[in-house]
């Protein structure tokens, strides 16, 4: 039983949705604010738009006048004859409200708003603004702006900005909040012939924001790029969910003003203090695969050599030059930017060897001598480009009396292409003397650079870029659920609230980490000294003596620990020099002392902590620990939650990491134990919201154990506003549910899980050719189906665009896991309707599995917010058909498909088997 939609491996039909195509292809245009003025905003964009071969019709909007620029003019929006795509608005901001409410009276489903003079004056201008968005979003009217430059479309010719001249058409979508800067980008790429898919002034963002460009740019066929000049990011989670979906088949670039400003307060915490909002907006990036670069000409660079190269693979380079000082620079370049010489192989030396003199360098940087001929170039490029340890090429070429610049560019423009899939870059260094060979290179796709340091940065950007994709895309390794005992949990919770109290004292704090499998020191609570030795004999000295309360933050400041205590009477004397130590504190400070063994500290202490960010909800720190965290500072941000790959790709951007692997003597710690502290560590970030900061200072971790020896947590206020949701969508586990299927197996419906992979894998292989055809609308080889690359976009969901629930089955004999249905629920950008796509395993059709996997999506549906569900299904898919006529879908036919649409979603009392 199988139907189709939206298909995350882009390889089945798709609807011809685009919801912002009245911005980029309007066939009438109106400019409310058109005037014949000198230097006017109004007269400049009327100009623009009639001077542009965009080929629609323009209606000028002036109620003083009868025609602008000799094109008849309308007092208001609703007086012109013909249904208008696109408004432009260029009025005073006090009369910007009137204009939407004409333009949503006269049909209009996009404007721009170029005038300004909104929230930047303040709370009247504010509010005058949400007054706006209010009425638009009533009307089903999407806005660009306010206070922006406007959009040009140069592919289709269309100018509907102020700026003084237009765009060449190319294949960049660039994308600003600065209308400053894109007047400057503009003159910039006239002089560097670089040319636009599209150029937006976004402006204030107050509707339309990157999530929907992104979103539209990646389904434009003339964008092979996105680049963006940001300055806030607005909506975390809309930007983080369409770059997710975009960055894989188009690299998106971002360039963002305030990398120095003054970082945020600290929190009370060390995680807090470790924390900065530009360091969490790089987490961010690393997240969802966006390359940020630090200038305008990295922006572009890196833009053009990803549309024209492969990514390589790896960060190893391998350097081909006439002259070795510029080989040296690259070099020097490549190792600051993170990179690596490519280790030459020995049969790479060997074919080096044959074709080169003598005194060539013997290494890489591959110095072929400063009387290379062209066949020399591509002897030598093409031994390097079979070493099996390179991930892409540099050749550098310096102008010297015997060098050929142009007919070496020949000769390698015809061994690059076969060159194995690997980024080729080269170097020709010098003015005029090489100009002609440069340009052979770049009309040939191959990207060329002045400088041979400024090649070797590019390719380490590169390299970066590719680390990030391979670790969203990566299968992560599937973890064990964990049997919480919520309600001891949810007790700690509540007396905490009760006695209005946001500190938890280590112990309640240990109580959430023991519950998460998170390993922590045995901890005893004792009120008396009597207890404390009583915990102590049972425990076996040494011991530690901590402080046990509500109020004081960090112990060992206020002499709240003791190490090391070796008998009764230590205890009694550490318990009683704890109590006093108190006494400045107040009567309520001191509650008693926890009790814990002395363990062996032999390893390293780490940090892992969360603190809140006012963007991105909460973040995860981990790091080097203990009582100089703050000093040595090394540390790695990422975004809860996290799976296996996320957690190795955080803890390997720390330098404690190598030490982690082993050295000197060391063998590695448990580094897979470890990945799984950090993934459960961000469930319990997000499945308690409750929590704003926590602290696992210092996690200890050696060769023989990983223990939290101390633990912190801070609940929010019951007087604070509701808890920062998490920027990515945590596993939506309220969609979990039993069922029954005909035959009596029981299953489990859930939603699909990054780890599902391999099950994936497996279920494809017993679908029939005629299932598969019903659900993707053509056949597919099975090497297709299963291939990694079309798997992780079924299986790595975005749970704020899709929901994709899977049924599973475990085998009561051999325990072994089985995907027997998978049902898909899309949900169309910038709209309130989802597209459904279902397939059930032949063997299993006819249990009743369809019913309940479709009848459990318009459940999801309903409690999504959905208004409408609808799928494709093929005239020959008659199960299907019958299957949504029985649940009450409507159908259409449609050329060679037939359309089912459900318009009035169930509620939950209709459906059952779901715990929403």
């Amino acid at each position: 039983m199988t139907t189709n939609a939206v298909d995350p491996a882009h390889d089945i039909l798709r609807y011809d949705y685009t919801p912002l195509q009245p911005f980029f292809t309007p066939r009438r245009v109106a400019v409310i604010g058109a005037t014949e003025k000198p230097d006017s905003v109004g007269r400049t964009l009327l100009w623009n738009l009639i001077s542009s071969p965009f080929g629609g019709t323009v209606f000028p909007v002036n109620p003083k006048r009868s025609s602008v620029l000799g094109i008849k003019a309308y007092a208001d929006i609703l007086s012109i004859p013909e249904p208008v795509d696109l408004a432009i608005i260029a009025i005073p901001a006090s009369r910007v409200l009137s204009a939407v409410q004409q333009c949503i009276q006269a049909g209009v489903k996009g404007a721009i708003i170029i005038s300004a003079g909104f929230k930047e004056r303040g709370e009247a201008g504010l509010h005058l603004e949400q007054e706006i968005l209010h009425t638009a979003r009533q009307g089903n009217l999407r806005i660009i702006g306010p206070n922006c430059l406007g959009l040009m479309c140069p592919p289709y010719g269309l100018n509907a900005t102020f700026a003084s001249t237009m765009a060449r058409p190319g294949n960049v979508g660039f994308l600003s909040q600065s209308g400053a800067l894109c007047t400057s980008i503009l003159d910039w790429s006239l002089r560097e012939n670089v040319g636009f898919s599209a150029f937006v002034s976004i402006g204030s963002m107050l509707d339309i924001s990157w999530g929907d460009l992104i979103y539209h740019l990646g389904d434009d066929p003339h964008t092979h790029s996105i680049v963006i000049y940001m300055e806030s990011i607005g909506d975390a989670r809309s930007f983080l969910s369409a770059a997710r979906e975009v960055a894989l088949s188009k690299p998106i670039i971002v360039i963002k003003g305030g990398r120095t400003q003054e970082a945020a307060k600290a929190a009370a915490s060390h995680t807090g203090a470790l924390m900065g909002s530009d360091d969490v907006l790089d987490a961010a990036f690393r997240r969802c695969g966006v390359l940020r670069v630090n200038t305008i000409d990295e922006l572009f660079n890196m833009a053009e050599v990803l549309a024209k190269q492969p990514r390589p693979q790896g960060n190893r380079l391998t350097i081909v030059t006439n002259a070795g000082g510029p080989g040296v620079l690259a070099t020097d370049s490549l190792i600051r930017g993170g990179g690596h010489l490519t280790p030459l192989a020995p049969e790479t030396h060997q074919a080096l060897d044959r074709c080169l003199p003598a005194e060539w360098s013997h290494h890489n940087p591959i110095d072929i001598l400063g009387d290379a001929t062209p066949e020399r170039y591509a002897q030598a490029l093409e031994a390097a480009a079979q070493d099996p340890g390179s991930d892409g090429l540099l050749v550098i070429l310096t102008p010297q009396a015997m060098t050929d610049p142009k007919q070496t560019a020949q000769t390698l423009i015809q061994t690059a292409q076969g060159i194995p899939h690997k980024p080729l870059l080269a170097s020709w260094m010098g003015g005029e003397d090489v100009a002609a060979g440069e340009a052979l290179l770049n009309q040939a796709g191959l990207f060329t650079l002045p400088y041979p340091d400024t090649a070797a940065q590019l390719f380490n950007l590169m390299s970066q870029y590719s680390y990030r994709l391979r670790s969203l895309y990566e299968t992560p390794v599937i973890e064990g659920a964990e049997n919480l005992d919520r309600q001891r949990m949810e007790q700690i919770l509540g007396d905490a609230t009760a006695c209005d109290r946001t500190l938890l004292s280590e112990w309640e704090s240990k109580q959430f980490l023991q519950a998460y499998s998170i390993p922590t020191v045995p901890s005893h609570l004792a009120q008396t000294s009597e207890q404390a030795v009583a915990y102590a004999e049972a425990l076996g000295y040494p011991v530690v003596l901590k402080l046990h309360s509500h109020t004081i933050t960090h112990k060992t400041d206020v002499g709240g620990v003791h190490l090391n205590l070796q008998n009764a009477a230590a205890v009694q004397g550490a318990f009683a020099a704890i109590q006093e130590n108190m006494q400045p504190y107040g009567e309520h400070a001191f509650l008693g002392v926890t009790v814990q063994p002395m363990l062996d500290c032999d390893g390293y202490e780490l940090i892992l902590g969360s603190s809140p960010d006012p963007q991105f909800g909460p973040v995860i720190l981990f790091g080097l620990g203990g009582q100089l965290v703050e000093v040595f500072q090394d540390r790695a941000l990422g975004l809860p939650p996290l799976n296996s790959t996320l957690a190795r790709r955080l803890m390997e951007q720390t330098k404690i990491y190598q030490a982690l692997q082993g050295v000197r003597g060391h063998q590695s710690v448990d580094l897979a134990q470890l990945e799984q502290i950090l993934v459960k560590f961000s469930h319990l970030i997000v499945e308690y919201p409750q929590i704003k900061e926590i602290d696992i200072n210092p996690l200890l971790v050696s060769e023989q154990q990983i223990v939290a020896l101390d633990a912190r947590i801070i609940l929010y206020p019951q007087t604070e506003q509701q808890p920062i949701r998490p920027a990515i969508r945590p596993y939506p586990s309220q969609y979990v549910h039993p069922w029954t299927m005909r035959n009596g197996w029981p299953v489990t419906i859930r939603p699909i899980r990054p780890e599902d992979e391999p099950l994936i894998a497996q279920f494809h292989q017993h679908l029939s050719e005629e299932s598969v055809y019903f659900r993707y609308f053509h056949l597919m080889k099975l090497q297709t189906r299963v291939a990694h690359d079309r798997l992780t976009r079924i299986c790595f969901v975005d749970y704020d665009c899709e929901i994709a629930l899977v049924a599973e089955y475990e085998d009561p004999q051999s325990l072994e896991h089985q995907i027997l249905g998978v049902a898909r629920l899309s949900k169309l950008h910038s709209t309130q309707s989802a597209e459904f796509g279902m397939l059930v395993q032949d063997q299993f059709q006819g249990q009743g599995l369809g019913t309940e996997l479709l009848k459990s999506l318009l459940q999801v549906g309903e409690v999504e917010g959905l208004e409408a569900i609808k799928a494709d299904i093929l005239p020959d898919n008659r199960a299907m058909q019958s299957l949504c006529q029985k649940i009450g879908f409507q159908l259409k036919h449609q050329g060679d498909t037939i359309e089912a649409i459900y318009k009035q979603l169930p509620t939950s009392a209709n459906l059952s088997g779901l715990n929403c």
